[in-house]
């Protein structure tokens, strides 16, 4: 481990999973980025459930050509669209990742230009990840046609409960998967409306109820902040209040959960993001009551982990990291994140140091 700030070290071989360490999905993709994973461990095993970009390459310089998930007899397959920059002045093909139309205070997204799905990898030592060769969930034609995303890991009794962001053009909504052994998944469907996304899901119930973090998306009245939710049953949610919003400084601009919350002695764990007005993501931590998980104990005044290597600054979409999970060894806990949207790093940072780092 090296780059020690603010008590949390980088591993300094990042990034433990790199484009080049994954194989495209279907011939004529290109693997633009393995990034946003959740992690857990299973029968001694590292898991990483990665987010994997592709995108359908085209030497034609007029041309783009768009991924996509649609359905042929019975089953669901991946596609090209193809789209000509000239033939729709009405687009903007600016950002790496969207073509959007309308003017810059209200650009729609027409398309992604990119297609993801989940991928797994596995690992003894948490370190070296061998990465699956096809996707382990194959996204489905009606509401994962632009692809699923960022997912998260909560294992609750001997399942895991996959939560991840299902893209299609009426929007992104969260979507949820159980698993028993990372063989077989049962989907159950919707469980967050568009745009709802970041849901994180604590890993026991408290005082008789489930509880999770959500980021809804106003274009109106509001900004995306987090929110924290209950239920019986981890599928419907409910008694829905606002928990935490803009207050300035480097949280200037989106928050949301990143990571499942992890319990110790002192309360819940809870790694977060948030951007400033320029789009840069850092990470964050809370610490919740153990009982009252709406009640904030201590917070990061400064980021936990800010975009600062070349591999976080540089990259698909650059000056990002973003965490979708991390674990507790022992005395530490281990993060892995995201970085510039391409590939997955990992740092650590002992429980007494982020417990100093948040002042208790």
């Amino acid at each position: 481990m090296s780059e020690k700030r603010s008590g949390i070290i980088r591993f300094r071989e990042n990034p433990v999973l790199a484009i080049a360490d994954v194989t495209p999905s279907c011939e004529g993709f290109t693997v633009k980025g393995v990034f946003n994973c959740g992690v857990t461990k299973y029968k001694g095993e590292y898991i990483l459930l990665c987010r994997v970009a592709e995108v359908a390459e085209t030497d034609e310089e007029d041309c783009v050509m768009i991924p996509v998930v649609e359905e042929e007899n019975g089953n669901s397959i991946f596609k090209t669209i193809r789209i000509r920059k000239s033939q729709h002045p009405e687009y903007c093909f600016e950002d790496s990742r969207t073509i959007t139309r309308g003017n810059d205070g209200n650009r729609d997204v027409v398309y992604l230009t990119t297609l993801s799905h989940l991928r797994i990898a596995r690992s003894k030592d948490g370190i070296h990840f061998k990465v699956g060769n096809l996707p382990c969930i194959m996204p489905n034609a009606r509401e994962e046609c632009w692809g699923m995303e960022d997912p998260r890991i909560t294992k609750i009794g001997d399942t895991y409960y996959i939560n991840y962001t299902a893209v299609s053009p009426n929007g992104a909504v969260t979507s949820l998967v159980t698993t028993k052994d990372f063989e077989s998944y049962e989907r159950k469907g919707i469980i967050f409306l568009p745009e709802n996304k970041d849901v994180t899901i604590f890993p026991e119930k408290i005082n008789g109820k489930y509880y999770c973090f959500n980021r809804p998306v106003p274009r109106g009245i509001g900004s995306p902040d987090m929110w924290i939710a209950e239920s019986e049953d981890l599928i419907h949610w409910g008694e829905y209040r606002h928990f935490y919003g803009e207050t300035g400084g480097w949280e200037n601009g989106r928050i949301g959960g990143g990571a499942p919350p992890l319990r110790t002695e002192k309360g819940w764990i809870k790694i977060y993001h948030a951007t400033d007005k320029d789009g840069r993501y850092c990470l964050g931590a809370f610490l919740l009551d153990l009982e009252n998980p709406e009640k904030i104990l201590a917070k990061s005044d400064v980021p936990l982990l800010e975009p600062e290597m070349d591999y976080e600054v540089q990259g698909f979409f650059g000056q990002v990291v973003f965490s979708c999970g991390a674990l507790i060894e022992e005395d530490r806990i281990r993060i892995y994140y995201g970085a510039a949207d391409d590939s997955v790093c990992m740092a650590e940072i002992t429980i007494e140091d982020l417990y100093c780092h948040l002042g208790v």
